[in-house]
């Protein structure tokens, strides 16, 4: 989440143009491939004021021309933040939870939805968006292979610059911890009831979880 809210905050640095500017901003969406819904509709379906809305979208519009971003561009955007370390694994799990629609490109309203979670969303709503990430492969439930997936890709994009001292088999450590207490009826699999459990009941899990979202 540190980098989401890098870009939200560099966006909000922006001076607002004038109103010309404004009819000029709703004449080139009309001229991209994608034109998002409107920000009356977007305000009421996110956390964000309009105003905030239109940062946002002069910011995404600026990477991403065409109205959408695919995989290869959005890893090479997520990649600037993390210079040390290999970002792209994790970049690619990361544009599969925004993909929400699994088409192959997230638009602007994926982007903003997702946003509107990540930086003000309950902590109910944010435990429900980590365990779509964590769950790779959308069955509803995660393994103790897909946590051990997303977190690896975690260290390997923080990289050894950040992390000079951990062992190799720190990321096995780390989710063999969570996962078993995650997995209350030691069945192999975390449901979201289990994993929405163990999260607000345990204040190490929270603690922890927390330090992994400040990479979305």
């Amino acid at each position: 989440m540190g980098a989401v809210m890098g870009t939200f905050s560099s966006l909000q640095t922006k001076q607002r143009r004038p109103s010309k500017d404004k009819i000029e901003d709703e004449l080139e969406m009309t001229m991209v491939c994608h034109r998002p819904e409107g920000l009356e509709q977007l305000e009421a379906q996110t956390n964000f004021t309009k105003s905030e809305l239109q940062v946002l979208y002069r910011g995404f519009k600026n990477e991403c021309p065409s109205g959408v971003v695919n995989e290869e561009t959005f890893k090479q955007i997520y990649a600037q933040f993390f210079p040390h370390g290999d970002a792209s694994t994790y970049a690619h799990y990361l544009f599969h939870a925004f993909d929400t629609t699994q088409t192959g490109s997230v638009k602007f309203e994926d982007f903003v939805t997702a946003l509107s979670i990540l930086l003000r969303g309950t902590v109910h709503e944010k435990l429900r968006w980590t365990f779509n990430l964590y769950d790779i492969n959308k069955d509803g439930y995660i393994n103790k292979e897909e946590m051990m997936d997303i977190v690896k890709a975690i260290y390997d994009m923080m990289g050894k610059y950040t992390y000079p001292v951990l062992k190799e088999d720190t990321p096995r450590q780390h989710v063999d911890v969570f996962f078993q207490k995650m997995d209350k009826n030691k069945d192999g699999i975390v449901t979201l009831d289990e994993f929405l459990e163990s999260c607000q009941e345990d204040d190490n899990i929270m603690r922890s979880l927390q330090l992994f979202q400040n990479v979305m």
